[in-house]
């Protein structure tokens, strides 16, 4: 049996063998720490809405979200409102703000990279590498394998198709596709033919280790799917979408993994965007259920969870002459979870209107991603400056007391 044998058995080769790992702090309580990241820019002044902005309403007249109170909320259009400056998109209106409700939910606005290229991918690989722009980048070594290189301990992997950058480096990561068709677990005759393959050789525990896992969540698969036509005649789970496969996440997460990453495409919105309905306010939606999900379904273990939703960048504030709007510069992350010190929006703000704009088109980044997630990792982790320096080199934590 080849390579391309082993491959087609369904088979994922880790990518890097586990380097010396050093041993840091225990994770405080079993923390869980899921990183979804939202490819494509999404608009986060549409999901984020700043209310007592009449600056918004007039570089929005298509596409904004009507204020609370006003003949919209009737027919539940409008913006839900967090406080006096901030309402939130009303397609989470039944999913996010219960959480937010309950404290279980935070925004970050003016948040992001430095990175100004405005690229999809220049953007996103910089943000997965989480290194300084300036000088030469190490394009093997992801933030978030940095990070499991410092816990020295847990069960990370990725839900995607291939190893994202994020979690590429010396740490070995599984990663697993979980859209679509599953492939169950390779029967017991190829899997004593592959490891006799490779017995004796720098893959063997690897390959060991990937029989093991791909057997495990086929097991777990198999019972998941049942559960889910046994609900279908009360409460279903949504047999569309993100939901579903949110579900299937908090599933493995809550009993075999510890650290995971997934990412949700399509939030590109040049073209017909939509306001309180539409394309976006789709997509949020899904997103919203998703998410609402995934809470659910972690059960106890939501209190021990932490859920951040990042994007490569926001888009412009003003919208485009296709109802859309294009790429910006800052955006507006998430923070959910059963211990997140939620129901405010944290970080550095600034008053939104024309003269607060970035090159007078876009929010600005005040909160820049590396120093937030530093102070998250220190408060989560109890990880010490030395440490946080071995996942973001020259970065100094920005605590913003997220938890």
């Amino acid at each position: 049996m080849d390579r391309r044998t082993v491959l087609k058995a369904g088979l994922a080769l880790p990518t890097a063998v586990v380097a010396g790992r050093v041993m840091a702090a225990a994770p405080s309580s079993g923390a869980r720490l899921l990183v979804v990241f939202l490819r494509g820019g999404y608009d986060a002044a549409s999901l984020l809405v700043p209310i007592a902005s009449d600056f918004y309403l007039q570089a929005r007249p298509n596409i904004a979200i009507a204020r609370p109170n006003n003949a919209a909320g009737a027919a539940g259009d409008a913006a839900v409102a967090l406080d006096a400056d901030w309402g939130l998109h009303p397609a989470l209106r039944n999913t996010i703000a219960p959480m937010w409700q309950n404290k279980q939910a935070a925004f970050i606005a003016f948040a992001g990279t430095d990175d100004t290229s405005r690229s999809h991918f220049e953007t996103q690989d910089s943000i997965e590498l989480g290194q300084s722009l300036g000088g030469s980048r190490d394009l093997r070594s992801g933030f978030l394998n940095r990070l499991a290189g410092v816990l020295g301990h847990g069960s990370p992997i990725a839900f995607t198709d291939q190893l994202p950058l994020i979690f590429r480096g010396s740490v070995q990561i599984q990663n697993l596709a979980l859209r679509g068709k599953q492939r169950g677990g390779v029967d017991p005759q190829r899997s004593r033919k592959l490891e006799a393959m490779y017995a004796d050789t720098p893959l063997s525990t690897q390959v060991n280790s990937g029989l093991e896992l791909r057997q495990a969540v086929a097991q777990d698969m198999t019972q998941m799917q049942a559960d889910e036509m046994t609900a279908a005649s009360r409460a279903a789970i949504s047999t569309r979408g993100f939901a579903t496969e949110a579900r299937r996440i908090a599933h493995l997460m809550r009993e075999r993994f510890d650290l995971g990453f997934v990412d949700v495409g399509g939030w590109d919105t040049h073209v017909g965007q939509g306001a309180a309905t539409g394309a976006l306010a789709g997509k949020l939606d899904d997103l919203g259920r998703g998410l609402s999900a995934f809470a659910d379904e972690m059960g106890e273990q939501w209190r021990n969870t932490v859920v951040v939703v990042i994007s490569e960048f926001g888009r412009t504030f003003r919208e485009n002459g296709n109802r859309g709007t294009d790429h910006g510069h800052g955006s507006v992350y998430w923070v959910l979870g059963g211990s997140v010190r939620g129901g405010r929006i944290a970080g550095e703000q600034v008053r939104v209107e024309e003269a607060t704009l970035f090159q007078n088109r876009d929010y600005p980044v005040l909160n820049e991603y590396r120093a937030v997630f530093g102070g998250l990792f220190a408060r989560l982790y109890g990880l010490n400056e030395a440490q946080l320096a071995r996942v973001f080199a020259d970065v100094r934590a920005k605590d913003i007391g997220l938890v």
